[in-house]
């Protein structure tokens, strides 16, 4: 079996996209800012994540996304990583851009911690907004999860549209000090799902690299882009620890 490729560029998601060859992506996975309005900080690096209002960020997604389009393959799928800020307008975006028709999951990220108010449900899960281009020959594999029921123990069963996959908690050895950094258990069960084998993924917010080292561990080839020199050193030295 061939060695599965990782292209890093040092370069906003905008202008790295229109490079990419035609036809060439099997799965884009994407885990932009959220519009908190503040800096995200960690000790491995730190990124602005405030666009002023949901109509800006919409606009400076919608513009990457349609400079990518033209890269993804008939049969590719689409898995946009947002929270409660922007997920309703995302969708949306998704639906103009693509049409309704393609829409396939809304899934739940539900991973526990976090905070919680007095004044509201706490806010414990993020959502993954999955489409494709072609209903008809989009790959899926159903990835499966193991069963909890007593009737079903020690057995597995097909996940559902909620991933209950814990955040990497402070004492993880996976944990590299990136403020955003996801679960390396979250991307493998998205990339298997979603790229075919010996495929490509894209992801142009690379941050820590968790979906490039996934996509490695998976046999699959990645490219991934991001506008901070740092997290493309730390993604590359993630890739060639395999962790």
């Amino acid at each position: 079996m061939p060695v599965p490729l990782a292209e890093f560029r040092h370069a906003d998601w905008l202008d790295a996209a229109p490079h990419l060859p035609p036809r060439s992506i099997d799965l884009l996975y994407a885990d932009p800012p959220f519009n908190t309005g503040s800096r995200r900080r960690g000790r491995a690096g730190s990124f602005d994540d405030a666009f002023g209002s949901n109509a800006a960020f919409i606009l400076w997604l919608r513009a990457r996304l349609a400079a990518t389009i033209p890269a993804l393959k008939p049969t590719a799928n689409i898995l946009l990583h947002v929270d409660w800020r922007t997920s309703h307008h995302v969708r949306l975006l998704l639906d103009e851009l693509l049409g309704e028709d393609r829409f396939v999951n809304h899934l739940v990220w539900a991973y526990g911690l976090g905070g919680s108010s007095p004044r509201r449900f706490a806010r414990k899960h993020d959502d993954i907004l999955f489409y494709c281009l072609d209903p008809a020959r989009h790959f899926f594999h159903p990835p499966r999860v193991p069963a909890t029921s007593n009737r079903m123990r020690g057995r597995t069963k097909k996940a559902t549209d909620v991933l209950a996959i814990p955040s990497i908690n402070n004492m993880a050895a996976e944990r590299v000090g990136y403020p955003t950094q996801k679960p390396l258990a979250l991307l493998e069960l998205l990339v298997s799902a979603c790229c075919p084998p010996g495929g490509t993924v894209l992801d142009p917010c690379c941050g820590s690299g968790t979906t490039l080292v996934a996509a490695a561990r998976l046999d699959r080839n990645a490219v991934g882009f991001d506008r901070s020199a740092a997290a493309v050193r730390l993604a590359r030295r993630r890739l060639a620890s395999g962790r």
